[in-house]
């Protein structure tokens, strides 16, 4: 057994769950401290069980610093946010709990650094500039960050504070670039569109969408719950930097359907081109491949089987 406990913020969440379920295959003591206490999720993958759920609030300072004291946490993998959608829709409180919150789980690893050795934790693509910023293909973590969204903006104050956290107060943290995950138990967002090209064809029903000349970083989310264990475990010596941009399977939507019409050769899928996606998706992970050595085990085509089969076998479905 390890002699970490790892506390993830958002614990009982989509990716929250899957970097749960992940830490405890290694070994780790985890405490999934969230909002919700739900743990649908976390049971689906056989976590439930050996996971600590404690119900807190990432707003709140005093109770973030007490569970972080409490419970021996050693590493933070902080992911509690409002998303796109939902910060759009409650700007005053996305700022409470992307900002403030990010702020909280800093100042506790600060103030407890005898403690905590690092934090690892979310910001996003949505850092970037809208793709028609871009002519040059891939972009690296040098390259223009201007969010157009209110979530994009969040993440990149979060990346600022971050950096002056470290270069103060000398905390150790390490952040990750995450574009679209998928997969199993996504909750329905702004891009529900993306899950329901999978979800509707598994489930034998029809599904028409649009975009198909669009393009999508795939990133399965057993993918991306590796990619922050990384980043909470690798040695501050292997860092070349502090915020890495993550990849999955960059294809497009059409492409996307294709896959899954591979694997249900009877999927009812109809694609457009109607439409064009305000996400950067070709982000270069050289620095996380070479520093971490991040190499995800899913490609679409992998990743879809196992989405497709998830919720075939939830479905009481044959497996395909």
């Amino acid at each position: 057994m390890s002699d970490d406990t790892v506390l993830v913020t958002g614990g009982t969440g989509f990716i929250g769950s899957f970097v749960v379920a992940d830490l405890l295959e290694q070994g780790h003591d985890v405490v999934a401290y969230d909002l919700s206490t739900d743990t649908r999720i976390l049971e689906n993958l056989g976590a439930a069980v050996d996971v600590a759920v404690v119900r807190g609030d990432v707003t709140d300072p005093t109770d973030v610093v007490r569970t972080v004291r409490e419970t021996g946490t050693t590493r933070i993998v902080h992911l509690a946010a409002l998303l796109t959608t939902t910060a759009r829709e409650n700007p005053r409180a996305a700022i409470d709990v992307n900002v403030t919150g990010t702020n909280n789980v800093f100042e506790a690893a600060r103030t407890l650094d005898d403690q905590v050795e690092r934090v690892a934790w979310a910001s996003s693509a949505a850092v970037f500039a809208p793709p028609a910023n871009y002519d040059h293909g891939w972009v690296t973590e040098d390259d223009l960050v201007y969010p157009d969204t209110l979530y994009g903006a969040t993440k990149e104050y979060n990346e600022h504070q971050a950096r002056v956290y470290h270069e103060d107060y000398g905390l150790d943290h390490v952040a990750l670039r995450p574009t679209v995950a998928y997969g199993p138990y996504r909750e329905t967002g702004g891009s529900a569109f993306l899950a329901n090209i999978v979800e509707k064809p598994a489930l034998g029903e029809p599904f028409a969408v649009e975009y198909g000349d669009q393009v999508i970083d795939w990133q399965y989310v057993e993918d991306i719950a590796h990619a922050f264990r990384l980043a909470a475990f690798a040695d501050e010596d292997d860092l070349s930097q502090r915020v890495y941009n993550v990849r999955g399977e960059v294809a497009t939507i059409r492409e996307a359907a294709e896959t899954v019409e591979t694997i249900l050769p009877d999927a009812d899928l109809e694609v457009s081109d109607e439409g064009e996606l305000p996400w950067t998706q070709k982000l270069d992970m050289t620095a996380i491949r070479e520093d971490l050595g991040y190499e995800p085990e899913y490609g679409l085509e992998r990743g879809f089987r196992k989405y497709i089969n998830t919720l075939r076998r939830d479905a009481s479905l044959e497996p395909v």
